[in-house]
């Protein structure tokens, strides 16, 4: 059995280098909250919410998030005891009495698994491939995410492709949206030609194109040579993404539509696309990762991890996952300085020259340094009922 003696929940803001813009709106900085939780030997796991402010991703948002998390979700965690194995107990703790919140659930359920990691000295990797029975990669392959670019201007995303290419990245995904797609697939093939590459393009739509409104426009992407179309169509349009996957040559990649095992199982069903992206943050945490993990193999469904994209420390969670051998294509992680500069980041992330970045094999709290966790964070007071609880 472990015990939860204490809960704490931070806040955390890192201002980004630029804004990043995709088809729902605009971001500038990176706010999250932090939850740290520590047993009864000393160990300690961190776990990070990071839903945007506001819904245009999804209808969580940060402060709804919060809420939950101040007063239900650590409450119904704090001192209690949790048998082995004590991820995947807490998974069913947050689940009751609780109806979606992924953002705010993953929060302490991966700070669960990073607790198991300390204890165990070891990496969230090494846990995910223990229970599901493989072997993790010693590192990823990263790709680039490019928004829309300011006036939707067609050079300057020619020149942020061949900048990423420089960079070493092994795929480049752009951001499109409706009035904003031909163009953008003009542009950027232009920027992997002008490096004298052919590295996979892919475009991600964030849900803003209508079916069968919008027919016309997807059916003019499935010409210009996609790896895949990520997240064409809105989240619950599960029959229009099954049906536009077999009406088109190019492989439809599910996004914000694959909420959890739930909404794979019913993809299966209707034989729907076989490109999943999984965000652990976004389906609820690593205990459902490994449940749509299992269901991806049987289907013969292809995995890569994207990103919101969170601090060093969420990445971690979608690091480990990106490990696994059936996540087969380059995931969103990045450079710390990609999004917040050199040294603005809580954990760094560091991506070689070849593209890759290398998986680690220790916990969030032997990664990351106290004295700059204090600085970049500030605590959340917890109400009567959750101090008295922790």
């Amino acid at each position: 059995m472990t015990r939860i003696v204490r809960a704490e929940l931070y806040e955390l803001t890192l201002p980004l280098v630029e804004p990043f813009v995709i088809s729902g709106g605009a971001i500038t900085e990176r706010r999250s909250l932090i939850v740290v939780l520590h047993d009864e030997a000393g160990h300690v796991g961190y776990g990070e919410c990071p839903p945007f402010e506001l819904p245009f991703y999804s209808e969580e948002t940060l402060t709804g998030a919060r809420d939950l998390i101040q007063r239900l979700l650590l409450p119904n965690v704090g001192a209690r005891e949790f048998a082995a194995p004590v991820p995947e107990a807490m998974a069913a703790v947050l689940h009751d009495g609780v109806r979606g919140n992924w953002f705010a659930r993953a929060a302490i359920e991966t700070a669960a698994w990073d607790l198991e990691a300390h204890a165990r000295g070891t990496g969230l990797a090494d846990l995910l491939g223990e229970r599901l029975g493989v072997k993790p990669a010693p590192a990823v392959d990263c790709g680039v995410a490019l928004g829309i670019p300011p006036d939707r201007n067609g050079d300057v995303l020619t020149r942020w492709v061949a900048d990423a290419v420089e960079r070493g990245y092994r795929r480049v995904k752009i951001k499109v949206a409706p009035g904003w797609d031909a163009a953008a697939v003009r542009a950027a093939p232009r920027g992997l030609a002008g490096a004298g590459t052919d590295l996979p393009l892919t475009v991600d739509a964030n849900g803003s194109y209508e079916w069968p409104r919008d027919e016309t426009a997807l059916r003019a992407l499935d010409d210009a040579g996609l790896l895949y179309i990520e997240q064409p169509l809105h989240p619950d349009e599960l029959v229009g993404h099954a049906r536009l996957a077999a009406a088109l040559r190019t492989p439809v990649c599910l996004d914000e539509t694959l909420r959890d095992a739930r909404a794979a199982r019913q993809v299966i069903a209707l034989n729907g696309p076989k490109v999943w992206n999984i965000k652990v943050h976004r389906v609820g945490g690593l205990s459902e990762v490994c449940a749509i993990y299992r269901l991806a193999a049987e289907y013969g469904a292809k995995l890569w991890a994207g990103t919101m994209p969170e601090s060093g420390i969420g990445s971690q969670a979608a690091l480990a996952a990106a490990a696994l051998p059936r996540f087969v294509y380059p995931s969103d992680l990045e450079p710390s300085s990609r999004w917040f500069g050199r040294n603005g980041d809580i954990i760094k992330l560091s991506m070689d020259p070849e593209g890759r970045m290398a998986v680690p094999r220790q916990s969030c709290g032997r990664l990351l340094d106290p004295a700059r966790f204090r600085l970049l964070t500030s605590p959340v007071p917890l109400g009567r009922h959750e101090q008295a609880e922790h």
